[in-house]
């Protein structure tokens, strides 16, 4: 005997309409870089200009490593729907952001080491070619910034079987959105700005009152800035990977939803994020008159961010057993 199963199964693709648009604006950048990079390459041939060869092959890395938060998109939508993937692909953002985070601090360790080296054994520098080149740096990454940081307010109501989620398909009780590979990709050309800024202050300085020791000084102060910013990408990236986080909200909003009568109990709770938009929730219930799992699910749809709930119900046969778990912690 067959049944009909679709309306207790459902898709585990949780891309939202946010993502799609990213992965959108990630290529725009990508390919102002590449314009960028070309345009530096070819006058820097023609003018002898190892300032500006130096920048545009600069610019092809940068625009390397944005193909990984590209690749990262892309890899998310066509695998999205690929059962080999027990929860969906939400978590490849993450792993595209920690990979990205590594290299956004090897290229801050890099910035140190040449930075340092030339404080020790300065090197001549051609003020005004120098100045030129980051300030188109500057204009081209302060444009790609803008194009990732710039997300719009498309509206996504695409959700799971009776799972909670709010207007733009960004759900979460903290109200966050974690594309960390979004993330990765404006800190990277938001480290490009950052470095064209305090090459264009230390350069103008040099200029006008002579003080070359600003350049390296500068570029000491930025690779720290970027590590730091390199070391809480992969922190946070990280918590996201190991199942680990901060679930304080949801969690408590999930216990005002199933405990609001005095007869059930949550003895058992897992939360974890699996997309960059939702959670995915096992709950074990502890009940004298059990319901259909249907009836929690209902209440669970309230709490917003939850895309794939699992609700297992046990029926409590002893008068004292809500007495009895009121003594034990409850779990975290």
């Amino acid at each position: 005997m067959h049944h009909d199963l679709s309306r207790w199964s459902h898709s585990h693709d949780y891309a939202t309409a946010g993502q799609r648009q990213a992965e959108r604006r990630t290529h725009w950048v990508i390919a102002l870089t590449l314009a960028a990079m070309a345009i530096e390459l070819i006058a820097g041939w023609l003018t002898g200009s190892m300032a500006l060869l130096a920048d545009g092959w600069h610019m092809g890395s940068h625009a390397a490593a944005l193909g990984i938060a590209a690749y990262a998109y892309a890899f998310a939508r066509r695998r999205g729907s690929d059962p080999r993937f027990t929860f969906g692909t939400g978590k490849v953002s993450s792993l595209a952001g920690y990979s990205s985070a590594l290299l956004l601090a090897a290229g801050a360790l890099w910035m140190a080491v040449e930075s340092i080296s030339r404080l020790v054994d300065p090197v001549e520098i051609h003020y005004e070619e120098a100045i030129a080149v980051a300030a188109f740096g500057l204009v081209v990454n302060l444009a790609s910034a803008w194009l990732l940081g710039h997300h719009g307010h498309s509206h996504d109501h695409s959700h799971g079987h009776g799972h909670g989620h709010d207007a733009e398909g960004r759900a979460s009780v903290t109200g966050r959105l974690q594309d960390h590979n979004l993330k990765a990709a404006y800190l990277h050309v938001l480290a490009d700005a950052l470095t064209s800024v305090l090459a264009l202050a230390a350069l103008g300085l040099a200029l006008a009152y002579g003080w070359s020791f600003l350049d390296p000084l500068m570029g000491i102060a930025g690779a720290l800035l970027i590590g730091r910013w390199a070391f809480g990408l992969a922190r946070e990236s990280a918590q996201v990977l190991l199942d680990a986080g901060d679930h304080d909200q949801i969690t408590e909003a999930i216990r005002q939803a199933l405990e609001s009568d005095s007869d059930t109990e949550i003895a058992d709770l897992h939360i974890w994020r699996i997309a960059p938009a939702g959670r995915a929730c096992i709950v074990s219930l502890v009940t004298h008159q059990p319901n259909p799992p249907e009836h929690y699910r209902q209440r669970l749809a309230r709490v917003p961010g939850l895309v794939h709930v699992t609700v297992e119900v046990n029926q409590c046969r002893q008068a004292a057993c809500r007495a009895a778990n009121d003594t034990q912690p409850r779990p975290a």
